[in-house]
């Protein structure tokens, strides 16, 4: 939960929303919430054991199952996708009651987790895609409620910062993860297998720092708009209490409804919500895969199969190095403007992989592209919705999103794994290029108007 400083000496200052705005001496003496160190702990562990399966899985299907493009593009399609028939349902279910936001996302990672032994046992495209289908699933789950305990968890002035943190601490285990993997295929004969057994053992430990670490409740406090009481909102229901600014006893400042579907669903009718669920949807129809960046690299350089599960790991340390500084330049700058020039960077690394170039520093201004492509839109997407959703509604308003995002990204693989098969690698990339710029040239066009989200 975060806690404002309450030692700064300087006064509040009014902002233009009309609630009370730290001064500059106190925001700089703030701290990033325990609440997002925590669940940032969680996703570090959590990263290293899917990013183990994720690092080797293309490998895996189409070297050693011999799937075609189009069969990988359909199963990367359930594994990035499937999640978003249930995050609407992991968000409302996170709303719907006092305590739950961490219960829900407990209960996708755990599911995560459980479906990790099942691919030792799984060898053909059916049960595989079964699998992924219910891993993808608990991703779902869970997506949602993790978000909106950050979001609750920060200042709206300090947003992009939390996100660009627990991103971060995310982005630690992504690079772990394939590491580790590299590492355990050299070492053993039945690689595949000792790196899905692995990736569960570290899934159930991620589980448990959950249940132990990060707390079920917690209040995010603010300064009162008008008489410099600190307002605290409950990130497990949105609800608002009131407390003196001497740290008085607090009690709650007015009940709420229990939130409800259509309430969520209603909050597509919010300008700026429903602008940005557009952008994210046209933008994830023209964005490919990282599996087929990584074999398309794999295909432009001749990367030996034994090298293949280290090139996510150039794409996590761009990750890692720019979540937080781009989370901090998104909220002074504007994380509308940051989040259109990540998906720039994305479409430079696709003219990259056009172009007949074939130099050593090739794969590393590809993937540092792909990498700063994430640290410009995957926590800066979620702390420009969080300025346009209820806090009653935070889950539910970022789960929609997520939902149009997850989605739009599905039939992308699908298309892009057709197009591959039908025409070529070369042709495909092409035509998601062109996609790509047009949809961000649109979004320019559907900027929101708030100022925080920018």
């Amino acid at each position: 939960m975060y806690v404002a400083d309450s030692r700064a000496s300087a006064p509040a200052t009014a902002s233009v929303e009309g609630t009370a705005r730290p001064s500059k001496a106190g925001r700089y003496r703030s701290t990033i919430a325990p609440t997002v160190l925590a669940l940032g702990t969680v996703s570090l562990v959590t990263d290293v054991s899917s990013e183990m399966v994720t690092a080797v899985l293309p490998l895996y299907l189409v070297a050693g199952l011999g799937l075609s493009p189009l069969g990988f593009g359909l199963l990367d399609g359930v594994y990035n996708g499937f999640s978003a028939v249930v995050r609407l349902v992991g968000g409302h279910l996170a709303d719907r009651g006092g305590g739950r936001h961490k219960w829900v996302a407990g209960a996708g990672y755990a599911l995560s987790a459980l479906c990790k032994p099942l691919l030792l046992v799984a060898h053909s495209l059916t049960p595989i895609g079964l699998i992924l289908a219910a891993d993808r699933t608990g991703k779902g789950l869970r997506t949602a409620p993790r978000d909106a305990l950050i979001s609750l968890s920060s200042t709206p002035e300090t947003r992009g910062r939390a996100f660009g943190v627990h991103r971060a601490m995310d982005t630690a285990g992504a690079l772990l993860g394939p590491l580790a993997a590299f590492l355990i295929l050299r070492a053993t004969v039945d690689g595949y297998d000792a790196v899905f057994t692995v990736s569960f053992c570290v899934a159930v430990l991620g589980v448990l720092v959950l249940v132990l670490f990060v707390p079920g409740g917690g209040r995010t406090e603010t300064a009162g708009p008008t008489d410099g009481r600190a307002v605290a909102t409950d990130p497990t229901d949105g609800r608002a209490v009131t407390t003196a600014p001497t740290g008085g006893r607090t009690a709650p400042a007015a009940s709420t409804a229990r939130p409800t579907l259509r309430a969520a669903l209603g909050l597509l009718a919010h300008r700026d919500l429903r602008r940005i669920t557009v952008c994210a949807l046209l933008l994830g129809l023209a964005t490919v895969s990282d599996s087929f960046v990584y074999l398309l690299l794999q295909r432009r350089l001749g990367v030996p199969d034994r090298w293949f599960a280290l090139l996510p790991l150039g794409t996590a340390a761009a990750f890692l190095l720019l979540a937080v500084p781009l989370g901090r330049l998104a909220d002074r700058w504007g994380r509308w403007r940051v989040f259109l020039a990540g998906h720039g960077a994305l479409l430079l690394a696709y003219l990259l992989l056009l172009t007949s170039w074939h130099g050593t520093a090739l794969p590393y201004a590809v993937l540092a592209l792909h990498g700063t492509f994430y640290a410009a839109t995957d926590g800066v997407l979620m702390a420009a919705a969080s300025d346009s959703v209820p806090e009653t509604l935070r889950s539910s308003g970022l789960a929609l999103v997520q939902t149009g995002q997850a989605g739009a990204r599905f039939a992308c693989s699908l298309g892009f794994g057709a197009a591959w098969t039908l025409w070529g690698d070369r042709t495909a990339l092409s035509v998601s290029a062109v996609a790509l710029a047009v949809c961000a040239a649109y979004a320019l066009t559907l900027r929101p108007l708030r100022k925080a989200a920018a």
